[in-house]
């Protein structure tokens, strides 16, 4: 009996160890959400959807002779990386650019939870933001993830894109075991994701933050202050980590539903992808994805990786007054009005 017992006081001893670790990981995840949120509070104006609202960050000339182009972010980001990267150039150069946040990362609402995992329902959301701000048509440019949200956008609300910029995009279905370990599948059950997204993953990714910013810039090294100047902390909130990986599960198969559609986009496409990008391999989804959009354009930069948008933005500048120009340029007349 005195083994049984000790062995009683040992388990108990490491219950309680448990629950103080957990206890004290929801506090750090607490009080990271509360001193990011102060860090980084909202750059623009909100826009009223279904739902709830979308965060915007707008910049340059309104109204613009030049036209208006809308910024979309990719995975576990928020408006400031597009903007911050390419967009205030593009105003400079005298656009109206209005980046948003997608639904449930940086200041948007999440809309309608877990439904709004798909490209084709945010495409929805960013299309209805876009009539409210009187935005279309506009050129609007998807990087990376996005690349399947402006294509949705594209297909389901053409009258909205006078023109499509796709940088390093995923937009090509894939093998969900390719990027997508069986784990993710176990880390999405809603149990599995509120633990993990309100205790451990905040702390975690916080002391990752740097390392893994400096990972999607490969081989290029990362600007000394992209943590800072695209906000990129925002993503350690348990509600934009549960939304980054709602996202990142549902793509695939939302690729397999949208992607046969492609041959019908009739917007002017601009593909901008560099040739040593180590996660969104260029040879599986931006080259052949030009060989399916009618008339699109392939632009592959040598030596340049994922982040195309930040380490060549003046390159991704000259493609988007080049296509502003052609979209400018009235068509030529038919026979008949000759």
């Amino acid at each position: 009996m005195p083994i049984v017992h000790g062995l009683g006081l040992l388990l108990a001893g490491l219950l309680a160890l448990i629950a103080s670790t957990v206890g004290a990981a929801a506090l750090a995840t607490l009080i990271i959400h509360l001193r990011v949120s102060e860090r980084f509070p909202p750059q623009g104006q909100f826009v009223d959807v279904s739902g709830g609202r979308l965060a915007t960050i707008e910049a340059g000339p309104n109204p613009s002779a030049r036209g208006t182009v809308v910024l979309l972010h990719g995975a576990s980001a928020n408006a400031s990386d597009p903007m911050e990267g390419v967009g205030r150039r593009l105003a400079a150069r005298g656009f109206r650019v209005v980046a948003f946040d997608r639904p449930g990362f940086g200041w948007s609402d999440r809309l309608n939870g877990s439904a709004m995992a798909s490209p084709a329902a945010q495409g929805r959301a960013i299309a209805e933001a876009m009539d409210r701000l009187e935005l279309g048509p506009a050129i609007v440019l998807g990087h990376s993830w996005a690349g399947a949200l402006a294509t949705a956008i594209a297909l389901d609300r053409p009258s909205q894109v006078s023109g499509l910029v796709l940088v390093s995009p995923v937009a090509l279905p894939f093998p969900r075991e390719y990027a997508l370990p069986w784990y993710w599948d176990v880390a999405l059950k809603p149990p599995v994701l509120w633990f993990l997204t309100h205790t451990i993953a905040a702390p975690l990714g916080l002391y990752y933050l740097p390392r893994v910013g400096g990972t999607v810039f490969r081989p290029q090294a990362a600007p000394t202050d992209y943590v800072e100047t695209s906000r990129a902390a925002l993503v350690l909130r348990p509600g934009t980590m549960r939304a980054n990986i709602q996202d990142l599960v549902a793509l695939p198969d939302a690729l397999a539903a949208q992607s046969p559609r492609y041959a019908t986009i009739q917007a002017p496409t601009v593909i901008v992808a560099g040739d040593a990008d180590p996660v969104v391999l260029t040879e599986q989804q931006a080259k052949p994805l030009a060989q399916t959009i009618p008339g699109a354009k392939l632009v592959v930069l040598p030596g340049i990786g994922h982040m195309v948008q930040i380490v060549s933005a003046e390159a991704l500048v000259g493609e988007i007054e080049a296509l502003a120009e052609r979209i400018a340029q009235p068509l030529p007349a038919s026979p008949a009005e000759r």
